[in-house]
């Protein structure tokens, strides 16, 4: 089976499963970045894997900046940027994709700060980040306006424990 591997911070870390078919390597690449389509295993045979290496590709700061809000924005913005055709509920889909993934890769392990706080506050963009993908697969932007403080709060809660600062400006 093809799957497509999302390029920037997410290429080396996560293969997400999205068909690859032509018109669906054609939105990824013009909307998700620089993209690799290559042959994967089915999810249970990577899943069943867990010797599989991986490794941290881009600084905290490169996967915040470039990748989280981004695709983020698109979530907290949906009320002023709804999608009007199927490219751009496509292009919102790949993003709240990436939000729920990027969580996956806060959690790994060379990336985690601790087992505890930090996969608790990881689990809640997670969670949040499903939620999204779900609405945006529906094309619904009332479920997903409806997202904003989850969102919101998840962001806030790890900033809160592990940015120095935060909040003191």
């Amino acid at each position: 089976m093809r799957r497509l591997i999302v390029g920037c911070a997410l290429a080396a870390a996560v293969a997400v499963g999205v068909a690859a078919g032509p018109r669906a390597r054609a939105a990824a690449a013009t909307t998700v970045g620089p993209a690799v389509v290559a042959e994967a295993q089915p999810a249970a045979a990577q899943s069943a894997d867990s010797s599989a290496p991986t490794r941290t590709v881009g600084s905290m700061s490169e996967l915040m900046v470039d990748v989280i809000y981004p695709a983020s924005d698109a979530v907290f913005y949906i009320s002023t940027r709804t999608p009007t055709n199927d490219a751009e509920w496509t292009e919102l889909q790949g993003k709240t994709l990436m939000l729920a993934e990027s969580a996956n890769l806060l959690m790994m392990p060379r990336r985690a700060r601790d087992n505890d706080r930090w996969m608790s506050d990881a689990k809640l963009l997670l969670d949040a980040g499903t939620a999204a993908f779900t609405a945006a697969k529906k094309k619904d932007p009332d479920a997903l306006a409806a997202l904003n403080d989850q969102l919101y709060a998840s962001c806030v809660t790890c900033h809160q424990h592990y940015r120095v600062n935060y909040g003191r400006r």
